[in-house]
């Protein structure tokens, strides 16, 4: 099945670069929540995933994907938190992005969502309250809803670049997708520009 793409208009192309005194983006904190599935029916079971690419490589296949039951090799990304149902106050996933510690032979990081299809086909449109948060430090660097690929069952969130400076930069990148979690991470960091 050829993955099939939406795009968000209402939140692409948003660029933040922090330099300076703040050092660029450092220590990043993805946070994803939803509301569980009403009583009797299948689980609403939401990931997050970062693909981490090489500057010889920036969009080709990912040199490692980071999700459930993973962390990356150096312990620069890892999931805090993993929920299956999302019951529970607050935060249901959290995942850390030590972008200072990342390799220099690292410089893109796409960080996207996925929904499990275990038991049906679910997009964003049938999770209620899904939202995503991105945080450097207690600065938010980008929120969404998931309300412009309400009808995908994946999503691209934000691609995080290094420039020649070794400096982090954010770009926002709502970008839906029609396929699987496993197909995600073949599609996740692909150039749709």
């Amino acid at each position: 099945m050829t993955p099939r793409a939406f795009k968000s208009a209402q939140f692409e192309g948003r660029e933040v670069r922090v330099t300076g005194l703040n050092k660029g983006l450092q220590k990043i904190e993805v946070a994803l929540k939803w509301d569980p599935s009403p009583l009797g029916e299948p689980p609403h079971d939401l990931d997050i995933v970062a693909g981490t690419y090489r500057a010889a490589d920036p969009y080709g296949a990912p040199a490692y994907l980071v999700h459930f039951d993973s962390r990356s090799p150096d312990g620069t990304i890892n999931l805090n938190r993993d929920s299956r149902t999302g019951q529970g106050l607050g935060i249901d996933e959290s995942m850390t992005l030590e972008l200072d510690r990342l390799s220099s032979e690292y410089t893109r990081v796409v960080v996207g969502i996925t929904i499990q299809q275990g038991s049906g086909r679910k997009t964003f449109g049938d999770v209620p309250n899904t939202s995503v948060r991105i945080l450097n430090g207690y600065t938010e660097l980008l929120a969404s809803d998931f309300t412009g690929v309400s009808e995908a069952t994946s999503a691209t969130v934000a691609v995080f670049t290094r420039d020649e400076a070794g400096e982090w930069g954010i770009q926002s990148a709502i970008r839906g997708f029609d396929v699987d979690p496993e197909g995600f991470g073949q599609v996740l960091g692909k150039d749709y520009s």
